[in-house]
This record gives C-alpha cells, structure tokens and sequence, in this order.
C-alpha cells in the first residue's frame, strides 16, 4: 500500500500503462492502520474506492491528517474477507503489504489491515466484482511467474490480467450505486504513470 498516490483535480487516480478501471463505489468508509504521522497509526474516512486491473484506491471526500488517498496494489492484497454483521453494515475486511521504495529495509515497514464499509445502499455488483478480479489477478500472476526469474511480486504485471470476459458477465445489483466504466475516463496516454515509485520532485495532487 502507498499513501497519496498521483489524482487528478477531480480526485480520480492517475492511471498506470496499460491500466483499466473497472469501477468506482462512492458513499464507502474506509479504515487502514500503521499510518505513519496518524494518530495511534488508525485512520478512518468516508469516500469513493475505485477498482482497476491493478489496484484498488481510495480517495477521501477531505484529505485527513495529511492524507487524501490510498493506493492498494491487487497483488499486495490478502486475507480478504465479506463479513455480514448483525447489527453493523456489511463490509470487507483483509490485509495489504507496504510499497517499498527501492532503497528501503521491507523489515522498516508493516502490513496494514483495512476494512471497507458499504454504508449507503448494497454491494452485490462490487463484491462479486472484487473477489473475481483479485481472483483472476492472482491466477494470471502464477501462471506468468512460472516462466519469470523475477524474485519479487510486480504489482505493475496486473495489468496484462485479461479482465474483458470478467466484465461483460458482471452482474449488476439495482441496490448497489457502483458505477462501472464502459469506456475509460482518462484516455491521453501522455497522463499515465509507469512505475510506482514517484521522483522526489514529483507533487501528488491532492482532492
């Protein structure tokens, strides 16, 4: 996981080569903990997830404590879980590791544990879209590293996940106001990002 990945002005993510959205939730609370500069590390706020190829971001609808966004690797996620509570909303529980830049101990950096909270209408197009994309990303990933020398997990090789067949088969819940992109939002190529370490110079857009 990385904190205030690239947005543009209108707090959509600036998208990786080759990066397909798949869908947008508004109207989720997000919890994640071990958040450096936070209090007690736990931070919690209300605004939209957005799902592509690759990844899954959150973007608040008002940065708190300094942070706007939350870049969650689909390689990087496990232990996920839907968990239907009684008297509480329904929601998705799991872990994500850390983005370690390059010259950086992974041992200096813990894994987070989230929570996405449905609170405004249901989520029968988002769940079943969610566990099925992070289920192709992870098969597609096993099948190319078989073939690879690479020793570390590239959350980048997402993107080459076949996902069409995926969507045209999705099932869309009336109750769930999940928007799903049909034609992606950000098609100038010149925008997109290709490695997710950022320069030192490079500002984040903040929403």
């Amino acid at each position: 996981m990385a904190v205030n990945p690239q947005l543009f002005p209108n707090g959509m993510p600036v998208p990786f080569v080759n990066e397909l959205f798949v869908l947008a939730r508004e109207g989720v609370e997000f919890e994640v903990d071990k958040i450096p500069g936070s209090r007690g590390g736990h931070v919690k706020a209300k605004g939209t997830i957005y799902l592509s190829n690759i990844r899954m971001v959150f973007v608040s609808n008002k940065p708190v404590e300094g942070v706007a966004a939350f870049d969650m690797p689909l390689l990087y996620v496990h232990g996920e879980k839907f968990n239907q509570p009684i008297f509480f909303c329904n929601n998705i529980s799991g872990l994500v590791d850390p983005v370690v830049p390059d010259n950086e101990n992974r041992a200096l950096y813990s894994t987070h544990s989230f929570k996405i909270l449905f609170k405004e209408g249901g989520c029968g197009t988002f769940v079943p879209l969610f566990f099925n994309l992070i289920g192709l990303v992870r098969q597609y990933n096993q099948q190319t590293s078989r073939a690879s020398a690479e020793p570390e997990l590239d959350p980048l090789r997402a993107a080459d996940t076949p996902v069409d067949e995926m969507m045209r088969h999705a099932y869309v819940d009336p109750n769930d106001p999940t928007r799903i992109f049909l034609q992606q939002p950000t098609p100038d190529s010149q925008l997109r990002r290709r490695t997710y370490h950022s320069r030192p110079t490079e500002p984040h857009i903040l929403y």
